[in-house]
């Protein structure tokens, strides 16, 4: 039975263009030329001549001659080549029999293609039937083109009102179908029909725009491939099928002849461009996941066909390889060096890379990978093998195996030969994982997964969601009464995908489907957010927390929701559980045949499974004295984000219909790396202060997104009220960012952030500076800043206590520091077991801290214990320990083997805020006087600092705007509003504060400006603006005099006075305007 590479590949397009046919079967050469050829010959040289004269009439460089005679040669070989292909191609399969029984003769090494195969049958009756229905085929699509497409295609654009096909011709050559395969086998309510087809047509379809006198065109092409046409529901009435649905599983490949002005896509370059543009469009409607369905019965849920649930995810685990082949060779070839070997992994149009070993014929990789599959059998998976080089990857081998082995072992752990080489294996773990409609067995899965470790930074998935996007009615139209042309954005977490858009309509239908994985649905929702199709106007939004569909029978909703705007949408959201079935899995293959293989550079010997090469005995493995972590171990940063405040957000809680504007009970969303962090919700406040800090520990990959997201608390369903993206990298760069950020999808709202990239050095000198600065620091969230990061390599266990009815046990580990603990794997069953997984920890004071690893037999009976305190890792060199370990509560010979690295975190507002001690040395003086003028030279950074402290000893902050305008020659002063005033008095509700100021000197006190007072509130907002009516140049003589009191009534004892400000306008900006927050001082005698 033949593999399906050895499927029937007649007049595929790269095939057929290097074959040499036989003499006396080469295609029938035009006539000779006449006269009139013979003229336009002529003609075409004149031409061709012409743009060399013109570059010498007007002294144009001999350069840009040759250039455009090198694009000219490159677009003639390129277009030559391509009607070559095509001419051979359509010969071929005209002359099908004759060419093939000539081939065969000259070659033994390949069968006829009518030869039929058990499995792949020959169709010619079908051939004869499209054939004779080839011209009405061509009637139809001319129909289409000119009445349908046309139409469309003119109203999406105005330069396009013009447009028209001027010709339509299938040509004489019809599609032809090489081969079928059926499948009956697996669901008797269907039946899957594989289609190898090849087409190498002479088509010919012109289109011009007489707007611009452009035409254009097509004149010949080839398709390629196998197409899945699935018949179902079988049904018992006639036309006894449902709906016929169609797709190719793999990209076809395609060859097209371009006429007219699109000649130019032949030029080399622009022409693998164009081709696969245009295979990107066709994969858009005809390659999975997409499908094209034709319903032949009323009453049809097209959905479930359009869009079915995959069949299955396969989780793919790219262990290691051995005897790879050395490319990167020394002195010509003479020295046999070795590779870097990486990995691509593809299943469809999901494609993965792994990262690179350098300077290993033995790599190991260690990475996990998730693909959805659709169609079993028909999808496969290819694993190439490549030698990262600075100029070209050299190949080191492939292997190919359809998906549907994995699906009947459900788990597959082996050894595979590399093709296309000398030697070389891969090793591979498969794991199909079927799709539960309950959720009984999610913490099960939930649980599994986090004993599950890898390098690959997605963690592994304990469930799929699939959404069905229908369609939406009644979406609000935009300015002027114009209807929207409205598309969708689906996220969760931080994967947000995007359906078409539907132009021009209040009642949109896309039909697009989607998948996403999810870690864990009790955690994560989905938000959906209508645009038009700028990105700008949003017409309507909702966000469905996945618990709800944990509630739903059979984990599926199907209904119309509500958006939040106006109008309603259609979704169908089904959700399913990933569950591996280790029942029915394959016993694990041995060890491919090789000698000393080994371990790379892990410095063990390799063991062999009894039994295993030629009766080999299997090696004791040295036991190591220290770990072999990976070498991007500890190179973990922090990023700390400070989340001040924000100012100008929209009002969501109106009253009266919307007549009585309210205000906003603010909170932010923050995420970053998978982790989700929240604000606390401030009440009525469109300028809430939050200051509250946020750490995590990332890496420096690129690419890295931090999503910043504001709602409205409600007791219903959060409003939003905007969001904005930043780039890892921005942040990393600079290494301090202190800026406030316009909110996206709103109409007004800025958010201020303090952020700080925080390298780690491994040095405890500045510990104690460290330890007293963020003692020094405080935040509404109760966060205290790290002072270092404890990174843990749990690398293996020695001579472990059997279990109490003697067998090994099956070991995992957990460990702890502070509230924060982790989960290893749980390892088979060994006394000496071997994880190999790295962990870290922020650490907020390391001369405190504890470190405590616990080791159960599957999080059961206790196997021992260690306890480690931090500052015994600070009295090592390089603050790195590295060693066996004896463990409590076991056995005296029972010892784990650990790496713990204390890295301190490099933050410059420790020493900015430090001050200069007495005993520092006047270098260490004069670089901290440089940080602090660096820092004090900031705009923003003037008059205040985001890290000053509003405790019982301050006063607070009162924000002002002053500007001068040059239009009415008058200052205005906008007090916007105060916070972290102190609570005047006994009175627990706060202070009933207010401000009056004064510009100085005034005698007869004409400036004094008072605002209203506001009624027990400590954070309060005025809004008010005092104009005065002075000239530029007497403005910068002017101070300012503000302060901020209690209003008491006469007898009451409260002090009056909160705080004060006095501030020069000649300071200041006035012609541009200058908003800040600036710091209140208690008044002294």
């Amino acid at each position: 039975m033949p593999s399906v590479d050895a499927s029937p590949s007649i007049g595929t397009g790269s095939g057929t263009a290097g074959l040499e046919l036989p003499e006396e079967m080469q295609p029938p050469k035009p006539p000779g030329q006449h006269a009139v050829t013979v003229l336009w010959s002529f003609g075409k040289c004149l031409a061709t001549l012409l743009p060399v004269y013109l570059a010498g009439y007007f002294g144009f460089s001999i350069s840009l001659v040759l250039f455009g005679l090198m694009v000219y040669i490159g677009w003639k070989h390129s277009r030559n080549e391509k009607v070559m292909r095509l001419r051979s191609a359509m010969y071929v399969l005209e002359n099908e029999r004759a060419y093939a029984t000539a081939r065969a003769f000259r070659s033994k090494q390949e069968l006829p293609p009518w030869v039929n195969f058990p499995d792949v049958e020959k169709v010619e009756w079908m051939n004869k039937i499209l054939q004779q229905a080839w011209p009405f085929v061509g009637q139809y699509l001319e129909k289409l083109l000119v009445e349908t497409i046309a139409p469309a295609i003119r109203a999406s654009n105005t330069h396009l009102q013009t447009l028209s096909f001027t010709k339509v011709n299938l040509g004489e050559k019809a599609m032809k179908v090489v081969g079928v395969k059926t499948h009956t086998e697996h669901d008797k309510r269907q039946v899957l029909l594989d289609l190898y087809i090849s087409y190498a047509g002479d088509v010919e379809i012109n289109v011009g725009i007489k707007k611009y006198f452009c035409k254009a065109g097509v004149n010949g092409i080839q398709l390629h491939g196998k197409l899945r046409v699935i018949l179902e529901p079988l049904i018992g009435d006639v036309p006894l099928v449902g709906a016929i649905t169609m797709f190719f599983i793999h990209r076809p490949k395609l060859d097209i002849n371009w006429t007219g002005l699109t000649n130019i896509l032949d030029i080399p370059g622009l022409n693998a461009m164009s081709d696969t543009m245009i295979m990107d469009a066709i994969a858009s409607y005809l390659v999975l996941p997409n499908r094209l369905t034709i319903p032949l019965v009323a009453n049809l849920h097209i959905a479930q066909l359009r869009s079915p649930l995959p069949r299955g995810v396969v989780r793919i685990h790219l262990l290691e390889a051995e005897e790879l082949t050395a490319k990167d060779t020394v002195i010509k070839g003479i020295i046999d060096g070795k590779s870097d070997p990486y990995a691509v992994l593809r299943v469809g149009t999901q494609t993965f890379t792994s990262h690179t070993v350098d300077n290993n014929l033995n790599p190991q990789w260690r990475e996990m990978f998730e693909v959805i599959v659709h169609e079993v059998p028909g999808q496969e998976l290819e694993v190439e093998v490549f030698d990262k080089d600075q100029n070209q990857d050299d190949f080191l081998g492939r292997v190919k195996m359809d998906l549907d082995v994995v699906h009947k072992a459900r788990v597959l752990d082996e050894w595979f030969k590399l093709k296309d080489v000398t030697s070389g294996s891969v090793h591979l773990r498969l794991e199909w994982l079927s799709l539960l409609s309950s959720a009984d067995r999610l913490s099960e899965v939930i649980q599994r997964n986090q004993n599950m470790t890898s390098k690959t930074a997605d963690p592994p998935s304990a469930a799929i969601l699939s959404v069905y996007l229908d369609r939406a009615q009644d979406l609000p139209r935009k300015k002027g009464n114009k209807d929207p042309s409205p598309m969708v954005q689906l996220s969760v977490q931080d994967t947000t995908k995007e359906s078409r858009t539907c132009y021009l309509t209040s009642d949109p239908v896309w039909e697009d489907a989607f998948t996403f994985y999810i870690q864990d649905p009790r955690k994560q929702e989905l938000d959906i957010q209508v645009k038009d199709d700028d990105r700008a106007l949003s017409l309507g939004s909702l966000s469905i927390p996945l618990t709800r569909l944990l509630a739903s029978p059979d984990l599926s909703m199907d209904q119309w929701f509500q958006l939040d705007n106006s109008g309603r949408i259609y979704i169908n959201a089904v959700l399913r559980v990933l569950y591996l079935n280790e029942d029915a899995s394959s016993p694990i293959s041995p060890h491919p045949p090789s000698l000393g293989s080994g371990h790379g550079d892990r410095g063990t010997t390799s063991e062999v499974a009894p039994g295993g090469v030629g009766g080999a005995p299997k090696p004791v493995p040295t036991r190591p004295q220290q770990t072999t972590p990976d070498s991007y171990f500890a190179s973990e940063g922090v990023l700390r984000i400070h989340l001040v405040e924000a100012s100008n957000l929209i009002a969501k809680d109106n009253f009266i219909g919307g007549m009585v504007k309210g205000k906003s009970d603010p909170y932010a969303k923050i995420r970053v790396a998978g982790v989700t962090f929240r604000s606390h919700t401030i009440k009525e406040n469109l300028n809430p202060y939050w200051n509250e800090l946020y750490e995590i520990i990332l890496t420096q990959l690129p690419g890295q997104e931090i999503q910043f997201e504001l709602f409205d608390k409600d007791l219903d369903q959060d409003d939003f009220l905007g969001r904005f993206k930043l780039n890892l990298r921005d942040i990393i760069s600079p290494q301090f960012i202190d800026e406030w950020y316009t909110l996206n999808d709103v109409k007004s709202g800025r958010v201020h952030l303090v952020m700080e990239w925080l390298p780690t050095v491994s040095e405890s000198a500045r510990l104690d500076q460290i330890l007293q600065y963020q003692a020094q620091q405080q935040y509404q969230n109760k966060a205290v800043p790290s002072a270092a990061v404890l990174f843990v390599y749990l690398e293996r266990a020695h001579s472990l206590p059997l279990k109490m009815n003697g067998k090994e046990p099956k070991v995992g580990a957990e460990i702890l520091l502070k509230a924060m603990s982790y989960k290893t794997k749980v390892c088979e069953r060994s006394t000496s077991p071997q994880w190999d997984e790295a962990f870290h920890f922020l650490v907020r004071d390391p001369k405190e801290e504890l470190l405590i690893v616990k080791l159960s037999h599957s999080w059961g009976q206790a196997l021992g214990m260690v306890v480690l305190p931090l500052r015994e890792v600070l009295s090592q060199q390089g603050l790195v320990l590295d060693r066996w370990l004896s463990l409590d509560g076991a056995l005296p010979e029972s010892q784990i083997l650990l790496r713990a690295t204390l890295k301190m975190l490099n933050t410059q507002l420790a020493v900015c805020r430090s001050g200069v001690s007495s005993d520092s040395t006047e270098e260490g003086s004069e670089e901290r006087d440089q940080v602090i003028h660096r820092r004090d030279t900031e705009p923003n950074l003037r008059h205040r600092s985001p890290f000053s402290q509003l405790g019982d000893q301050s006063p607070g902050q009162v924000k002002l705007q002053i500007g001068y305008s040059i239009e009415e020659n008058r200052l205005y002063i906008i007090v916007l509003s105060c916070r972290g005033l102190p609570a005047c008095g006994s009175a627990k509700d706060g202070s009933n504060p207010y401000v009056s100021l004064i510009l100085l000197p005034d005698k007869n006190r004409t400036t004094k400006r008072n605002t209203i007072t506001k009624k027990r509130d400590l954070n309060p907002e005025f809004n008010e603006r005092f104009d005065f009516d002075f000239t530029l140049e007497e403005c910068m003589q002017r101070r300012l005099d503000l302060t901020v009191k209690n209003n008491v009534s006469f007898m009451s004892r409260e002090r009056e006075l909160i705080g004060k400000l006095q501030l020069d306008l000649d300071q200041i900006d006035l012609e541009n305007g200058d908003t800040q927050w600036y710091d209140l001082v208690e008044e002294t005698n």
